[in-house]
């Protein structure tokens, strides 16, 4: 395998998540849980009908918090790697919910931000929100309704924490995505940031995506991660 890494930034997309029941972002007819991803994750469409990108958002919110999700194999994993590697460590995720915090990971960014969150419109403050809200929820700072929305990335808009996830891209020797297709900017290339500065690239996932990975891991990722995990801990 090569030398020890001593710091290793990790990536998960929709895939890890797709054992615990939580469905990928977008099937290949383009809808999302059969809506037009153009009516439900864009700020024009939360413009056009803000009732309806609550609601969805609301239904997801539900299910995430209902006892049928939980996180799997390869959420725990990563925590359990996490806590018992001496190097640097960070995690960075594409998924909105929550399943990598429940399994014990700490040191932990979502770029596209969280289900479980809202934001103020107006001060931009960010709040925890475990239950429905809507366009005549009451915003806690500025006491008015309509000023509310769900703290996710839309297209369109800028995922967040980016400063820090590259200048660990550009410090890290190990960069491992696990569950993502790669195509999506600028996560997609997150790969060759890391290679530019002779990291090791690795891609668990349930097929190859194509892209230029040094080292390409398929199958199940609540198989895979641990095993490809472990071996990290135990073979160096």
């Amino acid at each position: 395998m090569g030398s020890k890494p001593e710091s290793i930034v990790v990536l998960t997309g929709a895939g890890i998540s797709a054992e615990s029941g939580i469905q990928t972002f977008r099937a290949a007819d383009g809808l999302w849980e059969n809506h037009p991803v153009d009516e439900v994750a864009t700020p024009e469409g939360f413009e056009r009908n803000p009732q309806l990108v609550y609601e969805f958002y609301n239904q997801r919110r539900r299910k995430l918090l209902s006892d049928e999700i939980r996180p799997n194999a390869a959420h725990s994993y990563l925590a359990k790697f996490e806590h018992e590697f001496e190097g640097e460590f960070l995690l960075v995720t594409q998924n909105i919910d929550n399943l990598h915090e429940r399994a014990g990971s700490e040191n932990l960014l979502h770029m596209h931000c969280e289900l479980l969150k809202m934001r103020c419109l107006n001060s931009q403050l960010v709040f925890d929100i475990n239950e429905d809200f809507g366009f005549d929820t009451h915003c806690r700072c500025c006491r008015s309704p309509g000023n509310l929305r769900p703290h996710i990335v839309w297209f369109g808009e800028m995922p967040f924490h980016m400063n820090k996830i590259n200048q660990a891209l550009e410090s890290c020797d190990l960069f491992v995505a696990i569950g993502t297709s790669g195509n999506v900017y600028p996560a997609s290339g997150f790969y060759q940031t890391a290679k530019i500065r002779r990291a090791r690239t690795v891609e668990l996932n349930l097929e190859r995506t194509g892209s230029g990975f040094d080292e390409h891991i398929t199958g199940k990722a609540s198989e895979i991660v641990p095993s490809y995990f472990d071996s990290l801990l135990t073979n160096y």
